[in-house]
């Protein structure tokens, strides 16, 4: 979902291209299905960085969701995998900060698929902490709400959406979900389609599939 559209829900535009003939031509092809930051982050020795950046309330993070948990239990021992919450306007702050605050708590995977589905099918907007905190009391997983918002309010907290934010930016980052590689490289769904209108669930494999091709590529550059 681009940041533009983030009021509207709208589903991504596809790009130019298919991932078909950039297969045929040997793979996934740069500008059309992925982008080369212009300039690398620095990379963890020993280890290549993924990161999903995402939204809780992104229909389209949503879709995803279920494919990335099941490629992320695949992963070979030099792959990191993370998620990092975007933060594109005041209400997706507040449930960026409800990430990092879980995450705090040991609680963000336990309550990760409650909330997608609080918000995506019972429509609860849970943009304040208050509602967060009875929210997720609720869901027996073991969140006190009082710990639940002094995480919340918490430096710490406070010091992640911070670097989140300064990786999303570094990353250029304009949309969700997207996946950056190695501090090196940035695919999407909506990217790695090349073009063509697809369901969302083939959408989702064909990221993967281009996100394993950028693992293979980052790894013969470490």
């Amino acid at each position: 979902m681009k940041r533009r559209d983030f009021s509207a829900l709208l589903a991504a535009t596809p790009l130019a291209g298919t991932l078909g003939t950039a297969h045929a031509q040997g793979g996934p092809v740069e500008g059309r299905h992925y982008t080369a930051l212009s300039q690398p982050l620095p990379a963890q020795a020993g280890k290549i960085e993924v990161v999903e950046f995402f939204w809780y309330g992104c229909p389209h993070c949503y879709a995803f969701e279920p494919q990335v948990e099941a490629w992320t239990r695949q992963l070979p021992a030099d792959v990191a995998f993370r998620k990092v919450h975007v933060a594109f306007r005041a209400n997706v702050r507040s449930h960026q900060r409800m990430f990092y605050a879980l995450e705090a708590l040991g609680k963000e995977a336990a309550t990760r698929p409650a909330i997608f589905a609080a918000m995506h099918q019972q429509g609860l907007p849970l943009d304040d902490a208050k509602s967060q905190a009875k929210f997720l009391a609720g869901l027996g997983v073991g969140v006190d709400p009082a710990k639940y918002q002094d995480a919340y309010n918490s430096f710490g907290v406070q010091t992640k959406c911070t670097q989140a934010e300064k990786l999303s930016e570094a990353y250029r980052i304009d949309g969700v979900p997207c996946i950056g590689v190695g501090g090196r490289f940035l695919t999407a769904p909506s990217m790695a389609s090349g073009g063509q209108r697809l369901p969302e669930h083939e959408l989702g494999q064909r990221a993967l599939q281009v996100t394993d091709f950028l693992i293979n590529r980052a790894r013969t550059k470490a």
